[in-house]
């Protein structure tokens, strides 16, 4: 959150130089605060676990949070019981009258396909156009992120030789960005994909940043000139467990998954995951919702 400062006062320019967030007494008595309401467009197919990291994320802020869930009506899960997406999810149809200040598109299980060949491209499509409009800011997650960078920068997708699995080392390239603020200048994250974009399109995008790189696992943290869209290929998102699950899980089927990376101790996969990073993870969707949703928003939507 921001310090109020009084108008003027010396030490205000001095803050603004080190990137301190700090807002005057003036700008402070006309802002008023009410509930910030976001939208996740949950493409999992485990979606309750994904409930969970996501409000587990989106609660620890000092911000009030309204949340709607959003379901593809082209597609129904086969992983989540029907009373459930009746009790809790919305189609576009029932919601694309309003505004949201955020929006938040999750991952999908069809990352090998291409974008064109999944039945419910158009839907998404349609949904990406509407938030253009109607969204502050959208947080795109790894098959969102690159279905984002394809829909709205042309910037398309290709297979990877082996899954990218597992918790790699990134360097941030402007630290002085809002979205990472904060971060440390290396920090890890987890990655789970078998698709990449390409860094040199990214960063020659006139109208794209990037934040945040991989030598190993390449583009991570994206972010659009105007931030309307932020596009993360990883899953900061993720418990410590997750990757543990997926390895099993893929194990069984006999894809005979490579040991995800840097992730058990030891890359021993009967040894317990630890996570380190959660800090980061916290960081970015407090970044998120501050810079880029309540302060951009406006107080009643026209």
């Amino acid at each position: 959150m921001p310090i109020n400062i009084p108008k003027n006062l010396p030490v205000g320019e001095h803050l603004r130089k080190e990137k301190i967030f700090v807002m005057e007494e003036e700008r402070a008595r006309t802002q008023e605060i009410r509930p910030l309401n976001i939208i996740i467009l949950n493409l999992m197919p485990e979606k309750e676990k994904a409930e969970l990291q996501l409000l587990r994320l989106l609660g620890n802020t000092p911000l009030q949070v309204n949340i709607t869930f959003l379901n593809t009506a082209t597609y129904t899960s086969k992983n989540i019981s029907k009373s459930h997406l009746d009790a809790f999810y919305t189609t576009f149809d029932e919601i694309k009258h309003k505004r949201y200040d955020g929006m938040i598109i999750t991952g999908a299980p069809v990352e090998k396909m291409a974008f064109e060949e999944v039945n419910y491209w158009k839907e998404m499509q349609a949904i990406m156009d509407w938030s253009e409009t109607n969204v502050t800011s959208t947080l795109h997650i790894c098959w969102g992120a690159q279905a984002a960078l394809y829909h709205h920068f042309g910037i398309g997708k290709f297979e990877l030789p082996h899954k990218c699995s597992g918790v790699y080392s990134h360097v941030v390239t402007d630290c002085t960005y809002d979205l990472v603020r904060g971060f440390s200048d290396i920090f890890v994250a987890p990655h789970s994909r078998y698709t990449s974009v390409s860094i040199e399109e990214v960063r020659a995008h006139q109208d794209l940043k990037l934040l945040s790189y991989s030598d190993e696992a390449g583009v991570f943290i994206v972010a659009s000139r105007d931030s309307k869209n932020i596009m993360i290929t990883g899953h900061l998102e993720y418990d410590a467990h997750t990757l543990a699950e997926e390895y099993e899980r893929d194990s069984e089927k006999g894809l005979n998954p490579d040991v995800p990376a840097y992730y058990f101790p030891n890359d021993d996969p009967t040894k317990k995951p630890v996570n380190t990073w959660r800090a980061h993870t916290h960081l970015l969707f407090s970044n998120w919702l501050n810079y880029y949703v309540y302060q951009a928003t406006p107080y009643e939507w026209e």
